[in-house]
C-alpha cells in the first residue's frame, strides 16, 4: 500500500540526528525520497557537540534501508551557496522537490561569559538558516508543496528572550523562533497562489542533544549548582517535567516528525500559515512564560 508521501521528494536540514533524522525516517517510511544536509562540524559559540559525519552516515543508512533514494550533503545553512548546491544536486538526481523541512538549529545558551557573538551565531543558524533554506527551495517547489519550519515554544512565551539566564545565545534563539512565526505567515500568503503551504511546528522540550547537555541542566537546576554539585540529567528531568501540563519531561523527535508527515501530505492541503504546538500543554500551563 503506497505511503502518504509516495512520489514526493523532501529537503531536510539538520538531518544527521535528533528531529532532523526523525523527519527523514518518518518521511521515508511514507514513501518520500530524501535530500538531506547537515553541517557535521562544531560552531564555536555552541556549548554542546553538534552532529558528526558518523551521525549523518547513520541517517543515510537508515533512509536507504527503508528502500528510499537519498542525496546527502554536508552543508552549512548559514551559507546560501552551499545549500543551493546541495539542493540542486538532489533535485537533479531525484527529479523534483515537494517538501521542505527547515529544521537545523542551535541553542548556544548557558555560556560562561556573555558574548554578543552568541546572539549572532544563534540568529545566523536559527533565523537566517531557515530563510536561506526556503530561498533556495522556492524556485524548485512544485505546486501543492509543503514548507515546514521548526519553531519552538520558547519563541511563543512573552518576554522569554529577555530572561537573564538565557544569555545572548538563548536570546538569539528565542528571538529567531519568534520572528519565524511572522516570516512563515508572510511566505504562506505569497506562496498561496501556487497552493504551497507554509507552517511552523513549535515543540516544547524535545529529547535531543539540544536539550541534553550540561549547560541546559544548569539553567534548569541552578539550585543544584548552588549546592556545589553538577546537575545531572536526572536532576534536570524533574524540572523539565514542571514545564508541561502533561507529566512528561519532554516529547520525542518522532512526535514532531509525525506532525510533519501530516503537514507534508495532501491531507493538509488547505492548512497554511499555522503555528502548531507539540508541547504537552506547556503554553496552557504557562501562557505568559515560566513563573506566570
Amino acid at each position: 500500500m503506497p505511503g502518504r508521501l509516495a512520489g514526493k521528494v523532501a529537503f531536510i536540514t539538520g538531518a544527521a540526528r535528533g528531529q532532523g533524522r526523525a523527519h527523514a525516517l518518518g518521511m521515508a517510511r511514507e514513501g518520500a525520497d530524501i535530500i538531506a544536509v547537515d553541517i557535521c562540524a562544531p560552531i564555536a559559540s555552541n556549548p554542546y557537540p553538534l552532529a558528526s559525519r558518523e551521525d549523518f552516515a547513520e541517517t543515510e543508512r537508515a533512509v536507504k534501508e527503508l528502500g528510499r533514494r537519498g542525496v546527502f550533503r554536508v552543508a552549512d545553512v548559514r551559507e546560501r551557496g552551499e545549500l543551493r548546491e546541495a539542493l540542486e544536486a538532489g533535485v537533479a538526481e531525484l527529479g523534483g522537490l515537494d517538501i521542505v523541512v527547515a529544521n537545523a538549529g542551535i541553542l548556544p545558551m548557558a555560556m560562561g561569559s556573555p558574548d554578543p557573538m552568541h546572539f549572532v551565531d544563534a540568529t545566523d543558524v536559527d533565523l537566517l538558516g531557515v530563510m536561506n533554506t526556503v530561498a533556495v527551495a522556492v524556485p524548485h517547489l512544485a505546486e501543492k508543496s509543503s514548507v515546514i519550519i521548526t519553531g519552538s515554544t520558547a519563541g511563543m512565551m512573552p518576554g522569554n528572550a529577555d530572561s537573564p539566564e538565557m544569555g545572548p545565545g538563548g536570546a538569539g534563539y528565542a528571538w529567531s523562533k519568534r520572528t519565524l512565526m511572522q516570516y512563515a505567515e508572510q511566505m504562506a500568503v505569497h506562496l498561496a497562489s501556487r497552493f504551497i503551504r507554509v507552517n511552523v511546528i513549535h515543540p516544547t522540550n524535545c529529547n535531543t542533544g539540544l536539550l541534553h547537555n550540561d549547560g541546559i541542566y544548569g539553567v534548569f537546576r541552578p539550585d543544584v549548582a548552588a549546592e556545589g554539585r553538577k546537575p545531572t540529567r536526572e536532576d534536570a528531568e524533574l524540572a523539565f517535567t514542571y514545564f508541561q501540563a502533561m507529566p512528561i519531561p519532554y516529547v520525542e523527535p518522532e512526535d514532531i516528525a509525525n506532525l510533519a508527515v501530516f503537514l507534508a501530505s495532501d491531507d493538509s492541503r488547505y492548512i497554511t500559515g499555522q503555528q502548531i504546538r507539540v508541547d504537552a500543554g506547556s503554553l496552557l500551563k504557562f501562557p505568559n512564560g515560566p513563573g506566570s
